[in-house]
């Protein structure tokens, strides 16, 4: 799996690592209501700083006694709490994409949570490698998970231009979504109007089977079927008499 963009600090590379997701980005928290502080000393002040430092650190610190080498950030990742993750060799990445974020916890495993906190060993996520890396001049994120097998996989597409990249996104996407909808049933039939040609060609057959004013009306039944691969041939440029014929 790709993540396109890089990891936050200086830690770019873990191996065999265990991950910790939390949502709520990795940072101190703040209450819902304003609160107001009255500090009567500098030492009050020096105080007041040291006790949230210590319980940034707690808290990351948990995480790190947890197992865990890599933390996943789905909102912001403050400089207090960075600065203790770097301490703690700890691995940070941000994704702020909720449908990214759902993605990498189904290709490793983890238990998103809420806020920052010491996860249990079932929430939390593994990856034989994440390291960064650049691909065509931008660099990204790469998770791999080699001996369990990625359940998510990225198709990486390069390309010359936006319009060329465009349609082999589309190609791409149409052949993955052809071959699961074959995965869930495997009845397929043709495209490109070769059914209705095929339904045309039988009609007009059974129609001369008939005797009486039937005939005509199942003629005319079958020719309505060619319609359909008539406008698809003057679409894309062809002549559409010598196709059907």
């Amino acid at each position: 799996m790709v993540l396109k963009n890089d990891a936050v600090g200086s830690i770019k590379r873990a191996e065999k690592a265990k991950i910790a997701v939390f949502v709520g980005g990795v940072d101190t928290s703040a209450t819902e209501t304003k609160g107001t502080v009255l500090i009567h000393s500098a030492e009050q002040l020096e105080n007041y700083a040291k006790t949230e430092e210590a319980k940034v650190e707690e808290l990351i610190k948990a995480v790190a006694d947890s197992g865990a080498k890599v933390i996943v950030s789905g909102a912001a990742v403050g400089d207090m709490a960075l600065h203790f993750c770097e301490r703690y060799k700890l691995m940070v990445l941000k994704i702020s994409s909720k449908f990214e974020l759902r993605r990498f916890c189904r290709t490793t495993g983890a238990v998103a949570l809420l806020k920052l906190s010491q996860p249990n060993p079932d929430e939390l996520g593994y990856a034989d490698s994440i390291s960064v890396e650049e691909l065509g001049g931008v660099r990204v994120t790469v998770v791999k998970n080699e001996e369990g097998g990625n359940s998510v996989a990225t198709v990486v597409l390069r390309g010359s231009t936006d319009s060329i990249l465009d349609d082999l996104e589309r190609a791409v996407d149409d052949g993955v979504n052809t071959y699961k909808a074959m995965c869930r049933d495997s009845r397929i039939i043709p495209g490109a109007a070769a059914s209705e040609i095929e339904l045309a060609k039988k009609l007009k057959e059974f129609s001369l089977k008939e005797t009486g004013l039937d005939q005509y009306a199942i003629a005319k039944f079958s020719e309505s079927f060619e319609m359909i691969p008539r406008t698809l041939s003057e679409n894309a440029g062809l002549n559409a008499m010598e196709i059907i014929s």
